[in-house]
């Protein structure tokens, strides 16, 4: 196992960290972790060098945090540095921050936390934990030893993260999703660099983007062009070695599912080091994001130029799930996206057709039609 710097502290995490949100499962029950398979999994892991283990409060239906107190029993606990979040959509009140802490170190098995993050900030939770001064309240239970270091994990804007960068000067670690799709995606690559800056350790989530570009085959243009690199590397091999190139990168996380995705995340982190990667590995990447934004249809650069609609239609949501499920060739799931993540008065089909979106577009992109395909094509009706 490779190890990398942690930030500021006298620590190196492993390369490779064990995500706890996509364990194996009896079944279609989230909540019903095979503990036959997972066990196994996550002490492979830890016996092959991974020494962070991440999970939270939410995942497999508030069943994670407690397969892994039950998994870390037998002396693991002691071998690894354990991270959960505080469940930052329902915290009202300083009690309620007490609350979940103390359920989450009973769920663990363990009489304090080494990291401690508040989870999935965005600009509404971001102000509600500083109306509560969560900073006096965690620095509290800090000094009590209920956990070692805070930090957060993030899903908002840049502008909204650099807040939040420097909102607190005691921040020890951040948690972005990013992978060589998503480089000007929430706080992006822009964000990565400006929290290494300030010392903070930066911890990737989601670089193979929920598994898409671990996909095997990819789409044919991206296969030809990692065909054409000369490298015998998977699409996930290809997408890990890229994150883990970035010397500000202290660690990725993956959720494994499988003890075959285990032994081949190990094997991509033991041949991981920043700067490894060749201009010519670099320019293949390169290629491989321009062939998947190929695949979207619609050249919506997010602008949102054209909001507000006075229609309600969510036009740039609506393009974004409709050139993501084409791209990664996942109609099913882009219908789920549409019919649970955009209101019925903001969906598509809201258009009356006023052409007022389309005097305002600087890509000059037929609105009007293209929002009538996005519909037909994320409706069980449409082609």
């Amino acid at each position: 196992m490779k190890y990398r710097p942690f930030g500021k502290l006298d620590w190196q995490a492993s390369a490779l960290g064990f995500g706890c949100m996509r364990l194996p499962t009896l079944g279609d029950d989230s909540g019903a972790i095979d503990e036959t398979l997972a066990v196994p999994m996550l002490h492979r892991a830890i016996d092959a060098g991974v020494n962070y283990i991440d999970t939270a409060w939410a995942y497999h239906r508030e069943q994670s945090e407690v397969f892994v107190g039950k998994a870390l029993s037998g002396g693991y606990r002691e071998k690894v540095h354990l991270a959960t979040k505080l469940p930052s959509w329902l915290i009202t009140t300083r009690a309620d921050m007490d609350r979940f802490l103390d359920a989450q170190l009973e769920r663990l098995q363990t009489d304090h936390l080494d990291f401690y993050l508040l989870h999935t900030l965005n600009a509404r939770f971001w102000q509600n934990y500083k109306d509560l001064n969560v900073f006096d309240w965690a620095e509290r239970k800090m000094a009590e030893g209920k956990f070692r270091y805070l930090g957060f994990s993030f899903h908002d804007t840049y502008e909204v993260f650099e807040d939040i960068l420097n909102g607190y000067d005691n921040w020890t670690f951040c948690q972005i999703q990013y992978n060589y799709m998503d480089i000007n995606y929430q706080a992006g690559q822009k964000g990565l660099h400006a929290a290494a800056d300030k010392g903070l350790a930066v911890i990737v989530m989601e670089p193979l983007r929920g598994g898409r570009l671990a996909k095997n085959p990819p789409p044919p243009a991206v296969a030809e062009v990692f065909a054409r690199s000369g490298r015998d590397w998977t699409p996930a091999n290809w997408a890990l070695q890229w994150v883990w190139n970035q010397p500000e990168v202290s660690l990725l996380l993956s959720g494994m599912s499988t003890m075959e995705q285990v032994e081949q995340n190990l094997v991509s982190a033991d041949n991981s080091n920043p700067g490894s990667l060749t201009r010519e590995d670099l320019a293949v990447i390169d290629q491989a994001r321009q062939a998947r934004e190929s695949l979207a249809p619609v050249p919506c650069t997010h602008c949102e130029y054209c909001l507000p609609c006075p229609s309600g239609v969510a036009i740039p949501s609506v393009f974004e799930i409709y050139n993501t499920a084409l791209m990664y060739d996942e109609r099913q799931r882009g219908q789920n996206a549409y019919k649970n993540d955009i209101p019925d008065e903001n969906k598509a089909d809201c258009c009356v057709e006023c052409g007022t979106c389309e005097t305002l577009c600087p890509q000059h992109i037929e609105i009007i039609a293209w929002l009538k395909k996005s519909h037909a094509y994320l409706t069980q009706t449409g082609e």
